[in-house]
């Protein structure tokens, strides 16, 4: 982890300091992905920089470069979810929607049955 936060950052602070537990997803020289460790899904992965980024709009001192490596991960992760699962959510927050101020993507399986993901989004035609 590089870089200071001055601001509620769980991931700098609690997550990548190892000041609680987590079960990876997967790694990356820059990036980690692991389950959330408090999930609002059956499956609730959290996909991050190692080092600190505030957001996705503001980038802080990183360079360009750590957002393509983190979205390059958040693929991957959604992948092997979709595959396994037939549907996945991809989401980050912004502003007063970011609770901890450090670039993070949610990427969930909701737990709905295929009918019901028929059922809210349509057949596809």
């Amino acid at each position: 982890m590089t870089g200071t936060a001055s601001v509620s950052d769980f991931y700098c602070h609690q997550a990548l300091t190892g000041a609680v537990p987590i079960e990876k997803v997967a790694e990356t020289d820059r990036v980690l992905a692991f389950h959330h460790t408090n999930p609002s899904y059956p499956v609730h992965i959290v996909v991050i920089p190692k080092e600190h980024v505030p957001s996705l709009t503001n980038l802080g001192n990183a360079d360009e470069e750590v957002l393509h490596e983190v979205v390059a991960v958040v693929r991957e992760v959604a992948a092997g979810v979709e595959k396994e699962y037939g549907a996945c959510s991809v989401t980050t927050n912004l502003g007063l929607y970011q609770e901890s101020k450090h670039m993070h993507w949610h990427v969930t399986y909701r737990g709905e049955s295929e009918a019901e993901i028929r059922g809210m989004y349509g057949n596809h035609d």
